[in-house]
């Protein structure tokens, strides 16, 4: 089956279904790319329809967080949470989040806010962007409160008759559960879809060249960028002079603009990348990780070996009540336990998992230890280098990641005709899925696009 280049670019080789796709394209509206956050007490983070509830504990009473829901459109959540620190007058490390949400979508998250008031929300006037106080905890938020996201996704744009949507995209979701839910790779929001380059710089950082990482996220044009983006890196390859490229570089490239500021007079690329933040420098390095973790699951599935039957030497997590995998409470299947441990996978209370590598983590055993170590190899890569002495903040030590998740609470809402071209058709799908997982995985295997940039991707 036809797999786009820009998916091989970002380690997705495979398809984990032989059905076809129903085409289309998402995110024509923002409003058509909906997300809702659900914490592990069951509490959403509803864009309407909000009534004050017990929520993490959260009470009237006041102590050093504020818990609030930030619903935003349009916004990438790290520049959001700038700007709000900003009419606060905090730190934005006095932001906290559970999860980073897309940016080309209308999201509803829960944050904590550190020693702010429920009177000084009033100072928060950002366009698109609504805050709402719930209450007082003694503790931040974190991903350990995440249950995972609740999606309403419009796909436009199909060409198909309405009937054949219906089967195509039934036939997608019975071969899912088939195989144990979507393959779980990372999407294309962990590498930049417009610019996949994010694992590229972190690969640099690993093998400790920052030079590299640098130029490649300052000058790596991408031709899906905008064009004067797109100039401006060329330009900057082509030359190498930081300062002319300072004075050129479009303004909403902020973070490039920050890196550039620094290394004018003084080429000292370790002390630029000090200049952004540290959740942006670790994404750099996770996804690396992520390129890796996506190349071992294409190899294993290119291979013909199931996601939801372990092998000899396969790593396996619990699963918890809420269903969500525990890496933490982990095994490794050897000859003697793997009839008991396949069949805890088929009662939902195991599943096979992968490494993210990292200098602690060990690779897998067996079939899966010969897949890693080829690719590390291809890659030339070692895991203990990721223990990055140069910026030993960003170092990662490695954990564990399902190869596959379910997908809860699906449901095709209806097809209507498309409201821009009423030859074509809308399909409206809502789920449900973990944290740590992407919705345009899932989307991908209904769609099959042939182009996922201008898919919506």
């Amino acid at each position: 089956m036809f797999v786009p280049i820009i998916d091989r670019l970002i380690g997705i080789e495979v398809y984990a279904t032989k059905s076809a796709g129903i085409g289309g394209t998402i995110r024509e509206s923002v409003e058509d790319f909906i997300v809702e956050e659900i914490l592990v007490d069951g509490s959403k983070a509803e864009i309407s329809n909000f009534a004050q509830r017990q929520v993490l504990g959260a009470s009237h009473i006041k102590n050093r967080y504020l818990l609030c829901v930030l619903i935003k459109r349009n916004w990438d959540t790290f520049h959001a949470v700038r700007n709000i620190a900003g009419q606060l007058g905090i730190d934005p490390r006095q932001v906290h989040i559970a999860g980073i949400k897309d940016a080309k979508a209308v999201t509803a998250q829960h944050i904590t806010l550190e020693d702010v008031s429920m009177e000084d929300l009033q100072k928060v006037n950002v366009k698109d962007v609504e805050i709402r106080g719930v209450g007082y905890m003694r503790h931040k938020i974190s991903a350990y409160y995440m249950l995972g996201n609740s999606f309403n996704i419009g796909i436009n744009a199909i060409n198909r008759p309405e009937s054949t949507i219906q089967r195509q995209i039934a036939e997608t979701i019975k071969e899912l559960e088939a195989v144990g839910g979507v393959s779980n790779f990372f999407g294309h929001q962990r590498f930049g879809t417009r610019r996949p380059i994010t694992h590229l710089v972190g690969k640099a950082m690993v093998k400790g060249d920052f030079r590299k990482a640098a130029m490649l996220f300052l000058a790596k044009p991408s031709r899906y960028e905008h064009p004067e983006s797109m100039q401006a890196r060329k330009e900057l390859e082509a030359t190498g002079d930081f300062k002319q490229a300072l004075q050129g570089y479009p303004r909403q490239l902020r973070y490039e603009r920050l890196m550039l500021r620094h290394l004018v007079g003084k080429e000292n690329f370790i002390g630029a990348f000090k200049r952004l933040p540290i959740k942006l420098r670790l994404l750099f390095v996770q996804a690396y990780q992520a390129y890796l973790f996506n190349r071992f699951l294409s190899r294993r599935i290119a291979s013909g070996f199931s996601l939801n039957k372990a092998e000899i030497g396969d790593y396996v997590v619990n699963v918890e009540r809420s269903g969500l995998p525990f890496p933490a409470m982990h095994r490794m299947v050897r000859v003697d336990t793997a009839a008991e441990i396949n069949d805890s996978i088929r009662k939902g209370k195991m599943q096979v998992a992968f490494p993210l590598v990292g200098f602690k983590q060990h690779l897998s055993r067996g079939i899966m230890e010969e897949i890693e170590k080829r690719i590390l190899e291809e890659e030339d890569v070692k895991p203990e280098d990721f223990k990055i002495t140069l910026m030993p903040e960003i170092s990662e030590g490695g954990e564990l990641r399902t190869v596959a998740t379910p997908v809860k609470n699906f449901s095709l809402q209806e097809i209507s005709c498309d409201k821009d071209d009423p030859q074509k058709y809308q399909a409206r799908l809502c789920f449900m899925l973990f944290r740590g997982c992407y919705a345009t995985t899932f989307l991908r295997e209904i769609m099959k696009p042939r182009n996922p940039v201008k898919s919506g991707f």
